[in-house]
């Protein structure tokens, strides 16, 4: 989806800055017969989802979609011990990492620090579930969840850990997003995981 045109040339800028941030990162994902920038595709599904929940999205909600994960290959997982402390820490060092970076860039294109502030606390997910554009960022990564990484993840786990996954995401989205979730298309497979975790069957 392309965005409101009349929207600034500094949020233009800052688009563009996200996208070549996150064009460098190693990691590929096959799309459209194409690979892709794992964080570069990523950011753009995440918009996609966003400006189709919220089609008249503020600039701060816009801005917070693109740079969700920017250059989060910079910080891997397996840098941190791989047990739940170590995952909480490295999710929290996360968290910090992408609100500088995001912040650093949109004060660079003209960003004021309130705007900043905003888009970090978007990605932050701060009063969750309170805020509404927190919500709707929250429904568009739940979505991407579902119609992009579902078939990945499910090929190599196991049906409890998909169930509870899912119970998870269905948990956090609103009426709007869980309807659009049920549109999408799964394997037959993947949609009886869906219904387990439901309760449906």
């Amino acid at each position: 989806m392309e965005f409101n045109s009349t929207l600034s040339a500094r949020f233009t800028e800052a688009i563009r800055r996200f996208d070549a941030d996150n064009a460098r990162d190693p990691n590929k994902v096959m799309t459209d017969g194409q690979d892709h920038p794992h964080e570069l595709i990523y950011g753009r599904w995440v918009t996609d989802w966003v400006t189709k929940l919220s089609p008249h999205a503020s600039e701060p909600l816009r801005l917070a979609a693109r740079c969700q994960h920017i250059c989060r290959w910079e910080i891997p997982r397996s840098s941190y011990p791989m047990d739940k402390p170590g995952y909480l820490r490295w999710r929290a060092d996360l968290k910090k990492f992408h609100a500088d970076k995001s912040g650093k860039i949109l004060g660079e294109v003209g960003y004021d620090e309130a705007t900043i502030q905003r888009v970090q606390e978007l990605n932050l997910k701060k009063n969750f579930p309170d805020d509404a554009e927190v919500r709707v960022l929250e429904d568009a990564l739940c979505l991407v969840f579902l119609e992009r990484q579902l078939a990945p993840l499910a090929a190599k786990s196991e049906d409890e850990k998909m169930i509870n996954a899912l119970q998870k995401s269905w948990k956090k989205m609103t009426a709007a997003a869980r309807a659009e979730a049920m549109k999408l298309n799964y394997t037959p497979r993947e949609m009886k995981l869906i219904e387990k975790a439901l309760g449906t069957h």
